[in-house]
């Protein structure tokens, strides 16, 4: 695990804690995709072991209880 990758609570997550992104996926109601570009990009904590990701439940939940504005983009500029 890297040692420098913290939780949203601030606290370093033990092995166990860790789950696939599949698992994450099933726990938030996402598409296994999205939660897997929610993690490349940094917006739920991550870790790739490997060639796998994993987050933690408590990282889903903190991405899920932020204020989100779900629904279509803004058109840029015509």
């Amino acid at each position: 695990m890297s040692g420098e990758k913290t939780q949203p609570n601030g606290e370093r997550p033990q092995i166990d804690d860790l789950i696939p992104l599949e698992e994450a996926a099933r726990i938030s109601g996402f598409t296994d995709r999205h939660v897997r570009k929610l993690a490349v990009n940094n917006e739920i904590w991550a870790v790739k072991l490997g060639r796998n990701w994993f987050t933690t439940v408590q990282a889903i939940n903190a991405y899920l209880a932020e204020n989100r504005k779900p629904g279509p983009k803004p058109k840029k500029g015509r």
